[in-house]
């Protein structure tokens, strides 16, 4: 087993093979979009450089700006402490979301009575 089989081994897949990937800007730490990946498209990410997510609908792998334009540089990938979540650091060119807007957390604002 090479290096990074070791560190996608540490991760917890849910039962479909999947792990959540939040993505982030690495300087501002704005929160741009949430992606799935398997251990292959976590693979394709560690080591090229772009990120690689798993299309649930489509049932096929896509590089983040491929056709769009709109690419992610990978900055870095951590782990959360329970394994069953990544976070994946990127300087983002273009908007992160299909929608054509930096962020996809910017549509619905639930509300919520805030502490304070």
């Amino acid at each position: 087993m090479n290096d990074t089989d070791e560190r996608i081994a540490r991760v917890a897949f849910n039962g479909d093979g999947l792990v959540a990937a939040i993505v982030q800007q690495w300087d501002t730490r704005e929160v741009l979009m949430l992606g799935w990946m398997d251990a292959e498209a976590l693979r394709r990410t560690l080591t090229e450089e772009r990120v690689t997510y798993w299309s649930r609908s489509r049932r096929e792998y896509w590089r983040k700006g491929d056709t769009s334009g709109n690419f992610q540089e990978v900055r870095g990938v951590r782990l959360d402490c329970d394994g069953d979540a990544i976070l994946v650091s990127v300087e983002q060119h273009g908007p992160a979301c299909h929608t054509g807007t930096r962020t996809c957390f910017d549509a619905d604002d639930l509300a919520p009575v805030v502490a304070g």
